[in-house]
């Protein structure tokens, strides 16, 4: 019998070069395993939610694997510990439960949220040096957050993804949300989708700094949308910027056990 867990992982992307096994350099999924290995002698293979790109960072990437039941000797709660044990300090599993044999940490996922950082001033904080894009210039945020609810909804987002190295069937997506939250100098981009293309937030976000410098109108939004043409719409923020906020799935449906009994 075969036992089915759920992490939530946690890293720094800065020292990788993706979540994914890497041909040349080094992936987060590639240290996960390795920690795997060292309690699992099965070697699982960790399936998971999303392919973040080089230097992105993640707060709740979801991942499962599998292991004979005979292999797990300790309690599930005590998998994260003993796995943190042999990761190194930019990686951490937060959490790990037990989930049923059906369960798939990507087809199961029903949308994602992604946090993009910006530090909004003349001088960089240095704190957040390798997690937020320093922009200087000063920003029009009526104008972006007004150009911002013009992407939610259900549209053809091919003008905000990067060329990949394989054609994509479908660049349909729906954003449940696209919103700028400020305090001071510190700006967090919020999108939230049932699924994203490649480098999708980071154009996005690019695309509504430069709305922000005035380089275009808010409404110019709808043009790029229709044109899907990478061309038709701004930069691309750098990587670093970014994190997988939250991956999202259906509660689990619970039988009830209340139902009255017939007489």
């Amino acid at each position: 019998m075969n036992l089915k867990l759920r992490l939530v992982i946690a890293y720094d992307g800065t020292a990788y070069q993706g979540w994914q096994l890497q041909k040349i350099g080094l992936g987060v999924q590639q240290k996960i395993e390795e920690a795997l290995a060292k309690y699992f002698p099965s070697q699982p293979r960790v399936h998971s939610s999303s392919r973040t790109d080089t230097g992105v960072h993640a707060l709740g990437m979801v991942a499962h694997f599998e292991i004979p039941k005979a292999e797990l000797k300790m309690s599930v709660p005590r998998v994260a510990l003993a796995l943190n044990a042999f990761l190194p300090n930019d990686v951490r599993v937060l959490s790990v439960v037990r989930v049923p044999e059906k369960f798939h940490a990507r087809f199961n996922a029903t949308g994602k949220q992604y946090r993009y950082f910006v530090w909004n001033h003349h001088a960089m904080n240095p704190l957040l040096r390798g997690h937020a894009w320093h922009v200087p210039r000063k920003l029009d945020f009526a104008k972006m957050r007004a150009a911002a609810k013009l992407l939610v909804g259900k549209h053809d987002f091919k003008s905000f993804a990067a060329t990949h190295s394989y054609e994509m069937d479908c660049t349909v997506r729906t954003l449940t949300r696209c919103s700028i939250k400020r305090s001071g100098p510190d700006l967090t981009f919020i999108i939230e989708g049932d699924g994203f293309l490649y480098k999708m937030c980071r154009g996005i976000v690019g695309t509504l700094v430069q709305i922000g410098f005035g380089k275009y109108p808010p409404e110019e939004i709808k043009t790029m949308l229709a044109k899907t043409d990478r061309r038709a719409a701004g930069m691309s923020a750098p990587a670093h910027g970014l994190v997988l906020w939250k991956v999202f799935y259906q509660p689990p449906r619970h039988q009830d056990t209340n139902k009255t009994k017939a007489n």
